[in-house]
């Protein structure tokens, strides 16, 4: 099946690109010549030592010692990149400031604090100044600093100090439950932690102050914390044993960065599995330079771009922004409910701050499109050469109203990645066409494939994603994971050896693709992924709660469904209903508030007891009853046969 194509670029918008201009880099310094994409990838994923070797020298990496190899360990896990080199995250953000010290690199629109814009200099200097507060409070290389902060400068400017001085950086949004908060942060054992007392959404004022002191005092690792003040009600006010964090940002400090080996951790993220605390994933300084640089290239990002991705600080896309910052671009903060006072406001937002590049998640496009904006004839676009989406797949009515309500020519790249590798396996191309409903390529660099149940590469066809090279920016490992089992569980017990993301994908013949949805039991809610075991903890905490299931259902080209079952000792009353939505808010977060509650006499279990998760995903989507799962492997098989006939009601 051939979608229509929607926008083909101008030889000069390919051309003039970084992609065309890393093509002609290879010719010249490697004598290289493709005869197309497809070409050029199965170099990049068959001579990896060479293809990253090539990316280190085009985007000019800066490092105190160079690398003995660049790839001396060629296994998953377990990979060892860049033995020997020593860098530094923040010096190769920061080094732009040497260039080009006037230039915007920050621009902010935030519902709470206003807008307001850094230099190059401006922001340096601050991040000079906080490095130098948190060496005077003992962080050393190694210590965590953690934060719980929306989407503003004060957490890329703490980032940044922390990565400075080779400590280690981890970030909860402010709408998270202090239950989530801390199942993250105990894990880790911060030294510091930074916060804001409360902030302004959709025009309303959140007070965050006791939540804030509850989640303080649950980690007695913390030696310091620092309070970024919004006053947003008139009255709020410090916090005992706090220090003012926008003070800890005044004064003159010289920068001075701490080299580190290539591995050295630079961030902890979290992706939740079915079952556990959060998994925490730790990326290195090195991988995530690299992995970062490269898909720049996908996005044609330079240092005249003006960039932003509307995300929250607890998603992903709130790292991998930064990549744009690394090729001196300006990133764009937006800060507030994108939906206040209705969704033009982010529209307005793209207008004025004359964006070339602008991203966000699927469930925005199509909220735009169902609600039947029409941007183009209500704000200026004209700067707008780019639009990225991710977090779910984007439906090809989405495609269709971007290009007929949004912008004819403009050129829509989705991606699709995940937290685990801090970067995507399938996104776009600046020398493509665009068709509707798929991504134009897979990464260069990244080896991805479709595999069926057996291993066997599919084309065309449906399979689990997998990626069966290593990259630089796959996980160092997860904290408190000593012997490696917990990594190796989540991601090469089914093809050992080889990555298995968790995405049902189909690759066409000629490399473009299309993602179904998650193939595990990962909730995805608007890009921001939660593992059903701490909705199963809020939920199940409650007394009239006796068990639950969870699962995610993403329905390609239909609004995602989540359905919460669950078992209650008497009859489910909406009071009941109320209890468990107020739970979800209040430990997890508003945004994993199901769709449904639907009461069931069993939760589906295996003889050993777990929750049959995926199997009801599978049948929810339309999976044969027969195949699905394995009745004999069941305690309760009879449990199955309402999931049966829920499945066909859902369906029809």
């Amino acid at each position: 099946m051939t979608n229509p194509v929607l926008w083909t670029p101008s030889a000069d918008r390919y051309n003039t690109s970084t992609m065309a201009e890393f093509e002609r880099f290879l010719h010249e310094k490697n004598g290289l010549t493709f005869s197309d994409y497809n070409e050029m990838w199965g170099w990049s994923v068959t001579d990896l030592n060479a293809f990253w070797s090539a990316i280190w020298a085009f985007f000019d990496i800066q490092s105190s010692t160079p690398f003995d190899k660049m790839l001396s360990r060629s296994v998953m896990p377990g990979a060892q990149w860049c033995d020997g080199a020593h860098v530094n995250y923040a010096q190769n953000i920061l080094r732009h400031a040497d260039v080009r010290p006037d230039a915007d690199a920050l621009c902010v629109q935030s519902e709470t604090f206003g807008t307001q814009t850094l230099s190059w200099t401006e922001l340096r200097q601050k991040v000079a100044n906080f490095a130098d507060h948190l060496r005077g409070c003992g962080v050393v290389k190694g210590d965590r600093v953690v934060a719980i902060l929306p989407n503003t400068e004060t957490a890329l400017i703490a980032f940044l100090a922390t990565a400075s001085l080779g400590a280690i950086w981890s970030l909860c949004a402010p709408d998270m439950g202090h239950v989530a908060v801390l199942d993250r942060f105990r894990q880790i054992e911060p030294k510091v932690l930074i916060a804001q007392n409360s902030y302004v959404h959709a025009g309303k004022h959140v007070d965050r102050s006791a939540v804030v002191a509850q989640i303080a005092d649950g980690l007695p690792s913390v030696r310091h914390k620092l309070l970024v003040a919004a006053h947003t009600d008139g009255t709020g006010g410090a916090l005992q044993g706090w220090a003012p964090f926008q003070a800890a940002c005044d004064g003159h400090a010289q920068l001075d960065y701490a080299q580190v080996p290539f591995d050295h951790p630079l961030w902890i993220v979290y992706s939740s599995g079915t079952t556990g605390n959060p998994k925490p994933i730790v990326h290195g300084h090195g991988g995530i330079m690299l992995e970062a640089a490269k898909q720049s290239l996908h996005h044609d990002l330079t240092h005249k771009d003006r960039f932003s991705w509307i995300t929250s600080s607890g998603w992903i896309m709130w790292n991998a922004q930064w990549m744009a910052l690394g090729q001196g671009a300006c990133v764009c903060l937006f800060d507030g409910a994108p939906h206040h006072p209705d969704l033009m406001a982010v529209w307005k937002f793209v207008a004025s701050q004359k964006l070339t590049f602008f991203g966000a998640g699927a469930a925005f496009f199509d909220g735009c499109r169902k609600v039947g904006i029409t941007p183009r004839d209500a704000v200026d676009l004209d700067c707008l050469r780019s639009i990225g989406s991710t977090g779910s797949p984007l439906s090809s009515d989405a495609y269709d109203w971007i290009y007929n309500d949004v912008k004819a020519d403009v050129w829509l790249a989705p991606i699709s990645g995940g937290t685990d590798l801090a970067g995507a396996f399938v996104l776009g191309h600046p020398g493509m066409a665009v068709r509707a409903g798929e991504m134009q390529c897979r990464a260069l660099g990244n080896a991805v494939h479709a595999f069926d149940g057996a291993g066997n590469t599919l084309t065309g066809e449906v399979g689990e994603l997998v990626c069966t090279q290593p990259l630089p920016s796959m996980p160092l490992f997860f904290w408190g994971d000593d012997d490696g089992s917990r990594l190796y569980d989540s991601y090469y017990d089914m093809y050992p050896g080889i990555w298995r993301h968790g995405d049902w994908i189909e690759i066409r013949a000629d490399g473009s693709s299309v993602i179904y949805g998650r193939s595990d039991a990962t909730i995805n809610r608007k890009g921001l992924r939660m593992g059903s075991a701490e909705i199963y903890q809020a939920v199940e905490a409650l007394d009239e709660v006796l068990d639950s299931l969870v699962v995610d259902l993403e329905f390609l080209g239909r609004d995602s469904f989540m359905p919460l079952f669950v078992v209650t000792r008497g009859a489910l009353t909406d009071t009941t209903k109320q209890d468990i939505n107020a739970a979800i808010r209040t430990a997890v977060s508003p945004r994993f508030v199901p769709n449904e509650i639907v009461s069931v006499d069993e939760i589906p279990r295996t003889l050993s007891g777990k929750k049959l998760e995926v199997p009801v995903k599978k049948l929810l989507l339309g999976g044969n009853p027969n195949t699905v799962v394995n009745r004999d492997s069941m305690a309760n098989p009879d449990s199955f046969d309402f999931f049966i006939a829920f499945a066909q009601d859902l369906n029809t």
